[in-house]
């Protein structure tokens, strides 16, 4: 059910021993020039770039989600974090992004997609031509690669804009030469390499069970549909939509709480989850080593802290013992709880709002509103810091808003209401309540602004959608968080982060064409 991992790193390729996509340690390290002497060889280097996106930068722990969701208006820390403080209170600068915390910083997120980049095109250098693989299988893998190096390169020009280009294999002293290249060169680039993608690579029903932790062909598409949002190109974005809603079989859960459910985590709304298991180490480059666990933490950064509950602290071994009859304990983090501002204003008859909103428990008052749907509190299942729950990426509910916004910016709201409306149907007990009508253009891209809000909480795409609607500076100045002040902070180069100040050392280049450094000089 898990996927095996391989950690390619540097020019060498760490090989693991199988255990479904997942494995236990690494055995050997081979160097590229004596590999991809087979189909398998080859379909292990792939795999070992899902480790990488695995890893706390990234889709582990909370990487991106610092970046995609922190510093908005959906969650925020339940205390001071430095983690989170640069992002969430904008005070971030040069120095700053190369502080690492538990291998997250804006420096190892910018190492590990740049590590994706190197792999890939080290992957696709060794296995195009490659007579000791089909021809099927060669163009299927080069697709698959060349998916994951496109992703990369999507995170890297959503996070810093213009930034170094490159698909051939290069040396590392020619890597640390290159300046930056406009961003929409590169995003043109993208775009034509995830079409190739998407027309070669299987559709979920292809893919075996045991490696459903990879991604299809919709994958791609749900990628290239955000791209052409951003630049505005609605038709594009809505035709691949489409192409998602109606050619692929992914189809939205009758409840909400289905897409959430940790014993459906391939459930038909899931475009795409990595997939994490307990127990298992070496899936991915941990972020503190010494503690035990498979180093999957993500779970624990929403999973409530017994410390902090509840909120009659006399009722905190109640509580304690209430949750052990349950076999279940709270022994997260509490680092990522619903912002105040969030929590306010969340429609009370909206049946969502229990599984973003969290502020009792066992019919105990709760100090802070988690989100339960990031939850899971199984002792045997989801112990801290050693997870089995799945990363969710992308789901099906998101293409139907987004579907929904492309249409009305292209003819208005008229024939856009399906698709918003086959979201909230399992959202409200009642047809009126579910029911939108009678809206302007402007009205109707209001009514997107907040469903996404709803919907999608904690998915990490609400700064993201703040920064491509052009009002993460309003939102964010109108905010009042529990203890900092980005409403005071935030300037308009906040929108991007800057590049480290590692990197710049080693690679002056990087500030030819931009001597501000995103403006943070």
């Amino acid at each position: 059910m898990k996927i095996k991992n391989i950690i390619v790193g540097g020019l060498a390729i760490v090989m693991v021993s199988c255990k479904g996509f997942l494995e236990e340690k690494p055995r050997d390290i081979i160097a590229p020039e004596n590999f991809f002497s087979s189909e398998a060889d080859a379909r292990q280097a792939v795999t070992g770039i899902y480790a990488i996106l695995k890893n706390n930068s990234l889709y582990g722990q909370v990487g991106l989600d610092v970046f995609y969701d922190n510093g908005a208006d959906i969650i925020e820390p339940n205390r001071a974090a430095d983690i989170f403080e640069p992002i969430g209170n904008y005070s971030m600068n040069e120095a700053l992004a190369d502080v690492s915390i538990q291998k997250m910083s804006v420096a190892d997120t910018w190492r590990d997609l740049y590590k994706i980049v190197l792999n890939s095109n080290l992957i696709i250098e060794k296995v195009d031509g490659n007579e000791a693989i089909p021809d099927a299988v060669e163009t299927a893998i080069i697709a698959e690669t060349i998916f994951l190096r496109s992703l990369a390169y999507w995170h890297i020009t959503n996070l810093w804009g213009d930034a170094p280009y490159y698909t051939e294999s290069l040396d590392i002293n020619e890597i640390r030469t290159l300046g930056r290249t406009d961003k929409e060169v590169i995003i043109e680039a993208v775009l034509r390499d995830l079409q190739f993608a998407q027309d070669n690579m299987p559709r979920r029903d292809q893919i075996p069970e045991d490696q459903r932790g990879r991604a299809s062909k919709w994958t791609a598409a749900m990628v290239m549909a955000k791209i052409h949002m951003k630049q505005q190109d609605w038709q594009a974005g809505l035709d691949k939509c489409l192409e998602i809603i109606d050619l692929s079989s992914h189809e939205l859960m009758p409840e909400y709480a289905d897409v959430f459910d940790p014993e459906q985590e391939y459930n038909d709304e899931i475009i795409w989850a990595l997939d994490f298991a307990k127990d298992i180490v070496g899936q991915f480059e941990v972020g503190v080593p010494q503690l035990p666990g498979n180093g999957n933490w993500r779970p624990s950064m929403f999973n409530p802290r017994l410390r902090d509950e509840p909120a009659n602290t006399d009722q905190r071994d109640e509580l304690s013992q209430g949750l052990t009859s349950e076999g279940q304990t709270f022994n997260g983090t509490g680092l990522q709880v619903a912002s105040k501002d969030f929590a306010e204003k969340f429609p009370q008859n909206d049946l969502r709002r229990p599984l973003n909103i969290m502020d009792h428990y066992l019919g105990y008052e709760l100090v802070f509103p988690y989100m339960k749907k990031m939850m899971n509190l199984d002792t045997e299942s989801s112990p801290r810091f050693n997870h089995s729950d799945n990363r969710l990426v992308f789901r099906l509910a998101d293409v139907y808003l987004m579907a929904a916004e492309c249409e009305n910016e292209l003819n208005g709201p008229a024939n856009a209401y399906q698709y918003i409306h086959a979201v909230r149907q399992r959202a409200y007990e009642t047809i009126a309540e579910w029911t939108l009508n009678g809206l302007s253009q402007q009205g109707f891209r209001e009514a997107i602004y907040d469903e996404r809000k709803w919907e999608l909480a904690g998915e990490a795409h609400r700064r993201y959608d703040l920064i491509r609607w052009g009002i993460l500076l309003d939102v964010v100045q109108n905010l009042e968080y529990r203890f900092w002040k980005p409403n005071e902070n935030i300037k308009p180069w906040h929108v991007l982060l800057p590049i480290p100040l590692q990197e710049l050392q080693t690679n002056p280049n990087l500030l030819e064409s931009d001597p501000t450094n995103n403006g943070y000089r």
